[in-house]
């Protein structure tokens, strides 16, 4: 039994060596490919990833931009807003706008550029005393049409270059546009003047910003709010209506859509009111809004709005905001118009939306 398992184990294993035998000389067979003689590499991995450009906030918008791509200086104008100067120029691409009261109850815009800087901007009319406080503390440029000389001479004493009608250096940049009856009818190229002054350092950022309207103050802990209404004097009382489509409020005066020149009505992505008090230091008919001060504010972003305190400390501070809890108060990236509603004879009435 036992020498029978052993030859069996040794024929099975002789079978083996067989099969291994001729597997071997099937392989080593003359009909075998040969191997080849050259090896291609495969072609070294290239990445088509491209690195982002770095953005920042652009200084008067709040919006992102490339970094160094906003270099060039503000640019302030002197806006009219008489009935005669409107439909406005350039007004529709104003990063901040800024209306004041001026004598006979009327209004008027200090107008400003940097981010988006159209080639016509105006009517542009006379400087008012309050203005060197509203722009110093942009620098750059402001352009007017001259004014008293006592406001004139105080405009000038600001770290603001000073661009007025009929002089020497605005000659090519001034001129009276047909269809506007004089005076209001100046205006002034603004691309070209910015570039004739491009060595000008760009302005601070002024307003603190989230990334979006729904995360700005006003759109986390403000009170729903339908529309604005605003009254300067008996003369002046503009307003604004929240619009859901376009995320923006609306501007009207004196009960009528406010147009820019292409028939678009106005629009601010956020609306800033600030109670003011009046002076008349310099002239018994030209009111003086004290902005070297603090008052009361509110501010709309995203349908909604939050009650405020304004304060600035020195003529080229920026206007600091915070909420009741003294929190800053972060607007929404986009454009601002900052209203200057007196307190003797204004008033701001913020309307909820109908029950």
């Amino acid at each position: 039994m036992f020498s029978r398992v052993n030859g069996a184990v040794r024929i099975a294993a002789g079978s083996i060596a067989v099969v291994t035998a001729v597997a071997l000389a099937a392989c080593t067979s003359d009909d075998s490919p040969a191997p080849p003689s050259t090896v291609t590499p495969t072609a070294a991995f290239s990445s088509d990833f491209v690195e982002t450009e770095p953005l920042v906030p652009a200084p008067l918008r709040g919006t992102l931009v490339p970094e160094g791509a906003l270099t060039g200086p503000s640019l302030a104008a002197k806006v009219d807003n008489h009935e005669e100067a409107r439909p406005q120029l350039g007004l529709e691409r104003t990063d901040i706008v800024f209306e004041e009261l001026v004598e006979g109850g009327l209004t008027r815009y200090v107008a400003i550029w940097q981010s988006d800087v159209p080639e016509l901007i105006g009517p542009v009319r006379s400087i008012r005393p309050m203005d060197p406080d509203i722009v110093s503390p942009f620098g750059g440029i402001i352009a007017f049409s001259g004014g008293q000389e006592q406001f004139v001479d105080m405009m000038r004493n600001t770290p603001v270059y000073n661009a007025i009608h009929g002089e020497a250096d605005t000659e090519s940049t001034f001129y009276r546009i047909d269809g506007y009856s004089s005076p209001h009818d100046v205006v002034v190229r603004a691309q070209q003047l910015i570039s004739e002054h491009s060595d000008i350092a760009a302005p601070a950022q002024q307003f603190a910003y989230s990334v979006d309207a729904p995360s700005s103050t006003a759109g986390l802990d403000g009170a729903p709010t339908a529309s604005i209404d605003l009254r300067f004097s008996d003369e002046r009382f503009p307003g604004w209506v929240w619009d859901e489509t376009s995320g923006t409020w609306l501007r009207s005066q004196e009960g009528s859509p406010d147009l820019d020149a292409e028939g678009a009505q106005l629009s601010a992505v956020n609306v800033v009111a600030l109670r003011v008090d009046e002076v008349y230091d310099y002239d018994a008919e030209v009111p003086q809004a004290v902005l070297v001060a603090s008052g009361e504010g509110w501010v709309s972003t995203g349908g909604k709005t939050v009650h405020a305190t304004w304060s600035k400390d020195a003529p080229t501070a920026p206007i600091r905001l915070v909420d009741d809890l003294g929190a800053t108060i972060r607007l929404a990236p986009g454009n601002t118009w900052v209203e200057l509603v007196p307190n003797d004879q204004g008033s701001v009435t913020i309307v909820p939306p109908a029950a």
